[in-house]
């Protein structure tokens, strides 16, 4: 059993300041190599990242062979960098059976193909559960992303059928000593953080928890302060992550000094990991100034 149970600790009592060292950055939002990422963390003095994409390509973290995973862990590990937060694809596709809220253009030939490879990947979702849970003992995370299949019309009438699938998944990342941590993402059912509510209400797995990230839900009409703060069931809370929109770049502005105060004040011990998720060219540049803007905070929070 990975023992990473150990970093995986619940909220405790208030006072936990959010610090420089509380901030972890997304390695493929900030540079465009593995080595640049690196760079970026000695930088600023971070020491802790989230791993998605490998920078500048070469695939998802949580699909790649053990020894590409081993020489990636052992080259953070010799950077003085420690994983904060696996993100993966797992259930961003349609589930069988459904419709998507936002119809795709595709002729009929290629929704039944699309439809052939999410029934494929649906029928596979243990495999790569598996495969992610590896990885992330690997880089000895006990944190994995999961999502909760493309949004349909109404989400909340699919939310038990999606908790029913994510139940057997959830103990077994428990079994071995992890948690799946449900992103609110606006193209899924879980959307905002009245829904990560909701789906926590659901599926009460202690190997379940939610990672929010507040601009995903600003355009399903949801407020992230103090409105979604206030949905959330903050002893599921096991990641936060920012983006640049609503930290330097508008037109919604975060108001992430009340949240870090808020999450301070609650007791919320975990990470706060920076996907700038800029695509205008200026992705890196976006990188440093919203770094300019997160030491502030850690110094005034």
């Amino acid at each position: 059993m990975f023992l990473g149970a150990a970093f995986v600790r619940p909220l405790s009592a208030a006072g936990s300041r959010i610090t420089l060292d509380r901030i972890s950055l997304l390695t493929d939002e900030i540079a465009r190599s593995p080595e640049d990422a690196v760079a970026f963390c000695k930088q600023y003095g971070v020491r802790w990242v989230e791993l998605r994409e490998v920078p500048g390509g070469g695939g998802t973290y949580a699909r790649l062979e053990e020894p590409v995973l081993m020489k990636a862990a052992r080259e953070l590990k010799e950077a003085g960098l420690r994983v904060s937060f696996l993100n993966t694809p797992m259930l961003k596709f349609t589930l069988p059976g459904t419709e998507p809220a936002r119809r795709r253009n595709e002729t009929p030939e290629q929704k039944q193909q699309r439809e052939a490879r999410e029934k494929e990947r649906f029928e596979r979702r243990h495999e790569e559960l598996a495969k992610a849970l590896r990885a992330a003992e690997i880089f000895e995370v006990p944190l994995v992303r999961v999502f909760t299949f493309t949004r349909v019309a109404d989400p909340a009438a699919l939310l038990p059928r999606v908790a029913e699938i994510l139940a057997p998944m959830a103990a077994e990342a428990r079994r071995r000593g992890m948690k799946l941590l449900v992103e609110n993402e606006g193209s899924c059912n879980v959307a905002t953080a009245a829904e990560l509510r909701r789906i926590c209400e659901l599926a009460p797995d202690a190997g379940l928890g939610i990672n929010w990230d507040p601009v995903n839900a600003i355009s399903l009409q949801e407020q992230p302060w103090p409105e979604g703060y206030g949905h959330l069931p903050l002893d599921r809370l096991g990641n936060v992550q920012m983006k640049a929109r609503g930290l330097v770049v508008g037109p919604v502005m975060v108001p992430w000094r009340e949240i870090f105060q808020a999450l301070a004040r609650d007791g919320y011990q975990g990470k706060i990991g920076l996907e700038t998720h800029v695509f205008d060219g200026t992705l890196i540049e976006k990188a440093h100034l919203c770094m300019r803007e997160i030491l502030k905070l850690v110094n005034e929070a």
